[in-house]
């Protein structure tokens, strides 16, 4: 993965990250985090302009991708005319929603970090993916590719990208220097083929 910074006139504090994959193409849905060096001061909130919600329709999960803060409390809307069984037996969270019908949600709280996988135990062909970022200073890439990380605090950092089909496990860490003002920097990702959705 390749990191390249230039100064750009935008807000200050706002790190805008263009992820590629190896052929250069924007890499949509990806999860951008930046972790400061000296620490979050406790009860820094992310900024989160998203609902913590996962909902079930049209036979898929929506958002394919949805970030959330350590912590918080994600809504499971099904609204499809069918039932499902949402479950994951990802490490950060495991659990089952056992089924239940249209205009039925349940709630599940994401106490620990990282990526959880989830499915649907009658309908295989639903994936999505939580990923739970203990980090307030996190975005989600556009179609264009690009994540925008707001407020980052200027000084020495660690840029953390993250993407289902990414060919690493874990996200890939690479250290990110913030200038405290508008900045923005270009990521090179390797990805596997992407999951059928």
């Amino acid at each position: 993965m390749a990191v390249a910074l230039a100064a750009a006139p935008a807000v200050a504090g706002d790190v805008s990250v263009d992820v590629r994959d190896q052929a250069g193409k924007p890499v949509r849905d990806a999860v951008v985090m930046i972790r400061p060096a000296g620490g979050v001061a406790p009860g820094t909130p992310m900024k989160v302009n998203w609902p913590m919600v996962m909902a079930q329709q049209n036979t898929q999960f929506t958002p394919y991708v949805l970030i959330v803060p350590l912590g918080s409390t994600v809504s499971f809307p099904n609204k499809d005319k069918v039932r499902h069984h949402v479950y994951s037996f990802s490490a950060p969270k495991k659990f089952e929603l056992k089924l239940y019908g249209r205009d039925e949600t349940r709630s599940i709280t994401f106490d620990k970090p990282g990526a959880v996988s989830l499915g649907c135990n009658i309908h295989d062909s639903m994936i999505a993916f939580i990923f739970v970022s203990d980090t307030p200073f996190a975005a989600k890439s556009n179609p264009q590719g690009v994540a925008v990380v707001q407020d980052a605090p200027a000084g020495g950092a660690t840029l953390l990208v993250w993407h289902p089909d990414l060919k690493a496990r874990a996200p890939i860490a690479r250290p990110l220097a913030v200038a405290g003002a508008a900045q923005r920097a270009t990521v090179t990702v390797e990805l596997r083929p992407a999951l059928t959705r």
